[in-house]
Parts: C-alpha cells; sequence; structure tokens
C-alpha cells in the first residue's frame, strides 16, 4: 500500500508537471470533482475551448441573459464526452437553506467542502433567465482515471497537489490559473524541472 492509496482529493487541483507531454494534459490545472477506490474525475480549469458562453447557449437555443458571463470562454475539461456540457458552480445550497443540503438543480454532483458539478440543462436555462449560480465556469468534456490509475500518475510526479482555491477557478483569467495554481504551494514553474519523476 502507498501513501497514495489513502488520499482523498476531491476539492484539490492537480497542476501537471512539465514532464507531462500529453497534449490534453500538459499545462494543465485540474479541479477534482470525484476520487474514490473506482477512479477519479475532474474539469481542466486553464484551458479554453474555441467558443463563448454567448454562442454556446446560442447552439442550444438559449439566450444568455447574463452580462457578466457572456464574453467568457468556455474552457475545455477534458478527453471525455467533449460535445457534453459540464457546469462548475458555487453551491447554491448556501445561499438557499430550504434545499436541506440539496443542489436545486439536477444532475448535480456536490463536491465536499467545495463547489458543485451540474450536467442538466436547468443551469442553463437559469442562467439565460438572468439567474442561477453567482459564479461558474462551463466545459465541455471531463477528464477521469480508472481505479488506481490516478494513484499510479501521482507515485510517477506526474502532477502536483494542493487544496483548491475557488478565486482562482472564477476569479483568475484561464490563461494565468497555472502560475496561480502554483502560487498556493508557493512555487513558480521556472522552479519545476521537467524532468521530475524520469530520473
Amino acid at each position: 500500500m502507498t501513501d497514495c492509496d489513502s488520499i482523498d482529493l476531491k476539492h484539490h487541483f492537480l497542476i501537471a508537471m512539465p514532464g507531462l507531454e500529453d497534449e490534453t494534459f500538459a499545462g494543465s490545472v485540474i479541479y477534482m470533482c470525484e476520487h474514490g477506490p473506482r477512479g477519479a474525475m475532474g474539469l481542466i480549469i486553464n484551458k479554453p475551448a474555441d467558443i463563448s458562453m454567448r454562442l454556446l447557449f446560442d447552439k442550444v437555443d438559449l439566450r444568455l441573459r447574463r452580462e457578466d458571463l457572456v464574453e467568457n470562454l468556455v474552457g475545455q475539461g477534458g478527453p471525455i464526452q467533449t460535445e457534453r456540457g459540464f457546469v462548475l458552480h458555487d453551491p447554491l445550497r448556501m445561499d438557499k437553506p430550504e434545499q436541506d443540503g440539496g443542489s436545486i438543480y439536477a444532475s448535480t454532483l456536490i463536491v465536499p467542502g467545495g463547489l458543485e458539478m451540474t450536467t442538466s440543462r436547468d443551469v442553463l436555462e437559469a442562467l439565460s433567465s438572468g439567474a442561477g449560480p453567482r459564479r461558474v465556469l462551463v466545459t465541455l468534456g471531463y477528464s477521469s482515471w480508472g481505479e488506481g490509475q490516478l494513484e499510479s500518475e501521482l507515485s510517477e510526479n506526474t502532477w502536483l497537489t494542493v487544496p483548491a482555491s475557488v478565486d482562482v477557478i472564477f476569479d483568475v483569467p484561464m490563461a494565468e490559473r497555472y502560475e496561480r495554481a502554483l502560487d498556493l504551494l508557493g512555487l513558480k514553474s521556472w522552479m519545476l524541472s521537467p524532468d521530475a519523476g524520469h530520473a
């Protein structure tokens, strides 16, 4: 049993080490939504897709009435189900105690101690009407690991991990999120060796 077997990375960032050459994951920061014995799931938060929120809403026949969001870029969440939208957002239950600790949206994964991730159209409809969660990141696709796969990658020093900062996700421009995530560890990218884990 390795040290990695007992860790729970929900509501953490995975930060790609420079030696990670996979085109999808190189230079990425991933917000971890799920991590357990059967595998892990997360959303890349720092790679833009070539589509704005306004255009995405047009494609699903909704008009986005949130001026704070219309010019935001949609993210590339990962290589799986890239035609499907995943909405990472502030927990609404904090503002709506009458929800008894659950989300007001269907198909929502509540990340313990963290955010909510919704895949149902109702959250888009709420945003379209000018309501919805205060802060959102919409991605196309997600990232996942099978049983033991992420633990193996961690043991090979493929990723750095740090408790997630919601401010990095929502308040920092996408292009700056890698460096800001490293800041949480007191690191800069120039300090990291591309050969780490491959000696």
